[in-house]
């Protein structure tokens, strides 16, 4: 099935009203220029909703959309544990790190390490985090959102790529850049609401086209049956074995998704992470902020039926009644074979899109993906160049900046960042399992990292030069449950984890090296430690009712899926 034209005036309406948004809320009201407040923090004018929906919108991107897919055509439904579990991350976050962050009246992430350790290691931890943003988020996000454009609308064989992520590139920057935070998260408002209608409409045609009878719930209850082992969500070892030969206990180690790894995943993400939090920052009031936290935790339960079921049908789609294992023929035939002979899963979704959504719906489609992959951009974008002005330029290169210095560098910075993801994002080529890449290579700093802001938040006696060694020491750490030399995998001197106990036991690692060091430093508190009391964390009925529900919610899901 064709991509028609109704599809493409759908998305082109889809493209108008994200831009008009953008662009109106951008505008300079009363002839005031904006200030910087204004652009990387909207004014701190944001309700609760917008914060929410906000932040959804920047969490699902192609990683989630194409990757998460993708790794549920590989691993199954226990791929969804970064998303229920991330539920309750967001309430830790929204209880115990929002409250100082608020009080504290951050711009940034790493102004933070600032105010509670040194302007060096903010300075060092600012510079990775552009780095990251710009030569892994950008570009991923990016090479992804094109790919996935190109085997929907084009042939599949790269002929629209580079097209397709110039595209959405511009279509970023077209109001993220010049309005800034404001837009980015008033824009998103729409295109969550598009995301969540459009993913839920792809999985209930992929249902509905998993048997003749055309049945909604006949389809469910086909793809359970032929498929349970992919709905387990503690996986064993040697439970599952993906496509391409790959034990599935090695990306998801059994308990590890409830009581290890996974939660320094989500803590560092969803806690310390610029292009998330920032819009929490930007919040009318706290209140107002834990508010958005829990409507994002509720939206992040009922994501898994958007980004991990459809890779899941797609897989049942593609199995052998005869053999009750994939049919390769079939795969190669439906393009779902690399150059290598190995199993692209990442084509799930694309290959859902292209194949059994009705013309017109597809351009919806379409356009919930485009939302998906631009909000994620916008705010990749806006967090890069807030953390550059804030961090660098005003911190290190132009002290008495004013308003209209700091929104110029921010718009600046925002555009070179963009348009170096732009040219390497063709380069990046086949990565398989792209969302499980991008966990994997980032939970090589992330658990350092983590240690440095639970011990800098929580820990009065952490000092800044423990600090930094316990962020330089964490790499080794990390690269030693990771890496053993060859001969060496069997050794007691060296060890290779999964990496999600690899993530677990660098941060305990990195926690012991910052305890050890701040006790031989001085018996004392640091002079930077943060106060902390119990009404700091207090919450109000409305935060407490709904962490409730989603945390019984949550309980049960794994219950039923265990």
């Amino acid at each position: 099935m064709d991509f028609s034209n109704i599809d493409f005036a759908v998305f082109i309406v889809y493209a108008i009203i994200i831009l008009s948004i953008g662009l109106y809320v951008s505008r300079q009201k009363n002839g005031k220029n904006k200030s910087a407040e204004d652009y990387f923090l909207a004014g701190k004018s944001l309700p609760w909703w917008a914060i929410g929906a906000s932040l959804i919108a920047a969490n699902i991107s192609a990683e989630q959309f194409i990757g998460m897919s993708g790794s549920g055509f590989a691993l199954g439904l226990a791929i969804a544990s970064y998303e229920w579990m991330a539920a309750i991350t967001l309430l830790i976050v929204g209880k115990y790190f929002l409250p100082i962050f608020i009080e504290k009246g951050l711009y940034t992430i790493p102004e933070f390490i600032e105010k509670r350790f040194s302007s060096n290691l903010k300075t060092i931890l600012a510079v990775f985090w552009i780095a990251l943003f710009v030569f892994v988020n950008l570009t991923t996000v990016l090479f992804l959102g094109g790919k996935a454009l190109d085997t929907i609308v084009g042939s599949g064989d790269g002929t629209i790529l580079i097209n397709s992520i110039i595209g959405l590139a511009l279509f970023a920057a077209a109001y993220s850049l010049w309005g800034g935070l404001a837009a980015v998260a008033w824009t998103d408002v729409v295109q969550v609401i598009l995301l969540i209608i459009g993913g839920l409409m792809m999985t209930y045609f992929a249902l509905s086209n998993v048997t003749e009878s055309g049945s909604f719930i006949d389809g469910i209850v086909h793809v359970y049956n032929t498929a349970p082992e992919r709905f387990s969500m503690i996986l064993s070892k040697g439970e599952i074995i993906t496509p391409n030969g790959r034990d599935a206990w090695w990306d998801l180690p059994g308990l590890a998704v409830l009581i290890g790894g996974m939660w320094v995943a989500n803590l560092y993400y969803w806690g310390f992470n610029q292009y998330i939090i920032q819009r929490t920052l930007a919040a009318k009031s706290l209140r107002e902020g834990q508010k958005g936290i829990a409507f994002a935790a509720f939206l992040k339960l009922i994501i898994p039926v958007i980004v991990v079921l459809p890779g899941i049908i797609a897989y049942v789609m593609n199995i052998d009644p005869s053999t009750g294992s994939l049919n390769m023929d079939l795969l190669s035939s439906e393009g779902f074979l690399g150059t290598s002979g190995n199993v692209a899963n990442d084509n799930a979704a694309p290959w859902l899109i292209k194949n059994y959504i009705p013309v017109g719906l597809k351009g919806l489609i379409l356009a919930a993906l485009a939302a998906a992959i631009v909000s994620s951009l916008a705010s990749m974008v806006n967090s890069t160049s807030t953390i550059f002005t804030m961090d660098i330029y005003k911190s290190l290169i132009n002290k008495k900046a004013n308003d209209a210095q700091m929104v110029k560098i921010g718009r600046l910075t925002g555009l070179i960042a963009l348009i170096t993801a732009t040219i390497i994002a063709p380069q990046l080529g086949s990565l398989g399992q792209v969302f499980q890449f991008i966990q994997e290579y980032t939970g090589v700093v992330s658990p350092g990292i983590l240690a440095v802001f639970l011990m800098g938040l929580f820990y009065k006696k952490a000092t800044n030069n423990a600090s930094i060694w316990g962020v330089i020491l964490s790499i080794p750490i990390a690269m030693y449950f990771k890496v053993a030399p060859n001969g060496w995998s069997e050794s007691f001197i060296f060890v290779n984890l999964p990496f999600m106990h690899q993530m677990m036991f660098t941060c305990l690692g990195t926690l012991l090296i910052i305890y050890i060091i701040s006790n031989i430093e001085s018996k004392e508190d640091d002079p930077k430690g943060i106060d902390l009391s119990k009404k700091l964390f207090e919450t109000d009925k409305t935060f407490n009712t709904a962490a409730f529900a989603i945390m019984l919610v949550t309980a049960l899901l794994y219950a039923l899926f265990w």
